[in-house]
């Protein structure tokens, strides 16, 4: 039936500063940019250069708000890696807003926040 996931929103408050945020302080690669009318674009990042992954549709929130503002709100969103604490040392070294580092029994991780401060939470896999 249903056999990965494809897409994901977040609503942000300013598309291009999102995407400055996810492609030059993730190192996110940029999939899609397409206009949507005269204010704003459907961008899509994703975490590698691949053809098969999930990826970050960065929405206009202001466009979602005028169409259905029930819709507008903010999915949880956890991302994975294998080198955590390489990870948090270089989104500090971004300017990354990350929360304290989490040392638990079934896991490490760590929350860091976007542009319009939207939290999101890495985790390592091992």
């Amino acid at each position: 039936m249903i056999n990965k996931i494809g897409k994901i929103t977040v609503y942000v408050e300013d598309q291009e500063q999102a995407k400055d945020f996810w492609v030059n302080k993730l190192g996110f690669v940029l999939k899609l940019e397409q206009p949507m009318g005269p204010d704003f674009f459907w961008i899509e990042v994703g975490p590698s250069g691949e053809d098969e992954f999930t990826t970050l549709v960065l929405y206009s929130k202001a466009a979602m708000e005028q169409h259905d503002p029930s819709k507008v709100s903010h999915p949880s969103v956890l991302f994975s890696t294998t080198d955590i604490d390489a990870a948090y040392e270089k989104m500090k070294q971004n300017d990354v807003k990350v929360g304290e580092m989490l040392r638990l029994p079934f896991g490490t991780m760590f929350s860091f926040y976007d542009q319009d401060g939207n939290e999101y939470l890495l985790r390592e896999d091992k």
